[in-house]
């Protein structure tokens, strides 16, 4: 069996405690001051620890303790006095830095599984890093699906060649890193890569925005400028939400793609322009052709090599891979003691579906760093608290049942007769019900009290 590493901190260690742990197959490390510990937890493998709040802290090292315990290699067990963590400060510790206290005397079998499981959380964390290294193709791609891994490959076949790319996918799901990946795999890789969001232009300055235009063109046409069409030249025009672009420009863009040429507005030159076209869309561009939205005849002009983005909801693993990922750089931007995620998180990731895809994802673990208050982000933190609660046909009846009967009350104030008339049922059947959903009377559903007896209830 390999030995695990155990940093014990304490200002007195419990010889008894330790040679518990040794006969155990750990390895164990003595430390008793903040710079001790720093040198036993920087750039060591994963480890176990186990922080003696109860023999006390040294004085004047708080902070360089904290910033020990920070550290995302060691996985943090604390001994405390009974009534000790009434104090602000070590509660601060316990809570922020450690997954589980124990408290004496020490139960050393306690201990010994509280520290397994700290030591197991921080070498799970470690390999999922490690994975991340080799997932990567281009920029933040990251994948281990099926789905992605056919992806990268195509990625690397279109690389090889000149023509069209077409980028199907829902929003948020990664088309423009797909896009860059294709530029930076191709011979075009040293010429620009410009990007445009045919959906973000207004419909009058598509055309000065792709073509460009002459000076004096229009009013407030100042100088000339150069549209990216031209300003891609060499290299690769990316066309995102082409689905988007108003009819008059869908025409200019057709006419450069037979041509290759283009002309600035107000101007007469016609200018060759060697670029390849990547478009995308999260719109289905074919039911937009049969529409008569889109033209025929550009979509056959874009969409001579296809490839489809796949949602982050059929991705299975790949959605903790991209969250520790995720997390892995915002937490270096940020200067966070965020460690990782809390298994309810895993577990609501998972049952989330995810609309807004990779998006979405960033932005729950950008705003769960900055409002989690402990080392693991929690399902509360990234707002997925609601995707805990899997519904079964039992629990929708219940609550349909119960909003009816209430709705039914509301509109005859309370009178049970006719109420229940109104539900289809008998009193019987009513009282049962309320009983059942331990609904009382009127009052559980917010029904004034009438003045004086209207029926025969």
């Amino acid at each position: 069996m390999n030995s695990r590493r155990l940093i014990y901190f304490s200002t007195k260690p419990d010889a008894e405690l330790r040679e518990f742990f040794e006969r155990r197959d750990w390895n164990v490390s003595q430390v008793r001051s903040g710079k001790e510990l720093r040198r036993a937890v920087e750039n060591n493998p994963a480890a176990g620890g186990l922080l003696d709040l109860a023999a006390g802290l040294p004085s004047g090292e708080y902070d360089s303790l904290e910033a020990c315990l920070a550290m995302p290699n060691t996985g943090w067990v604390a001994i405390v006095s009974p009534g000790q963590l009434a104090h602000a400060t070590l509660r601060h510790l316990v809570r922020d830095y450690c997954s589980d206290y124990v408290t004496t005397p020490v139960i050393p079998d306690r201990a010994l599984r509280a520290v397994g499981h700290a030591h197991g959380m921080v070498t799970l964390s470690g390999e999922s890093r490690e994975e991340f290294a080799h997932q990567a193709v281009e920029g933040e791609m990251l994948g281990a699906c099926e789905s992605m891994q056919t992806l990268f490959r195509s990625i690397k076949r279109m690389a090889s060649t000149d023509a069209p790319v077409f980028i199907a996918g829902e929003s948020g799901t990664g088309k423009e890193l797909t896009a860059v990946a294709i530029h930076r795999r191709s011979s075009r890789r040293d010429a620009p890569f410009v990007a445009i969001n045919c959906g973000a232009i207004s419909r009058d300055l598509v055309q000065s925005e792709l073509f460009g235009y002459e000076r004096g063109a229009f009013t407030g046409a100042t100088q000339r400028k150069i549209g990216r069409v031209e300003s891609a030249n060499h290299g690769t025009l990316f066309l995102d939400e082409i689905g988007d672009l108003p009819a008059d420009s869908q025409a200019s863009l057709l006419r450069f793609l037979q041509e290759r040429k283009i002309e600035r507005l107000g101007g007469f030159e016609s200018i060759d322009v060697d670029v390849r076209i990547i478009s995308a869309t999260h719109v289905d561009l074919e039911a937009a052709v049969s529409e008569g939205r889109f033209r025929e005849d550009l979509y056959h002009r874009l969409c001579v090599l296809r490839v489809v983005e796949p949602p982050l909801r059929e991705r299975g693993n790949d959605i903790e891979l991209l969250a520790h990922h995720q997390l892995g750089q915002l937490r270096k931007s940020a200067g966070r003691r965020i460690q990782g995620f809390a298994p309810d998180a895993i577990e609501a990731m998972y049952r989330h579906t995810w609309p807004g895809n990779i998006r979405e994802l960033g932005n729950r673990i950008r705003r769960a760093v900055v409002m989690a208050e402990g080392r693991l982000i929690g399902a509360k933190d990234l707002e997925l608290l609601t995707d805990q609660i899997p519904l079964s046909l039992s629990s929708v009846r219940e609550d349909a049942e119960r909003k009816a009967i209430e709705q039914a009350l509301l509109r005859h104030r309370g009178r049970y007769g006719e109420a229940a008339n109104d539900l289809g049922i008998s009193r019987v059947t009513l009282y049962r019900l309320m009983e059942m959903y331990r609904m009382r009377g009127p009052d559980s559903v917010c029904v004034k009290p009438r003045k004086r007896r209207c029926d025969a209830d």
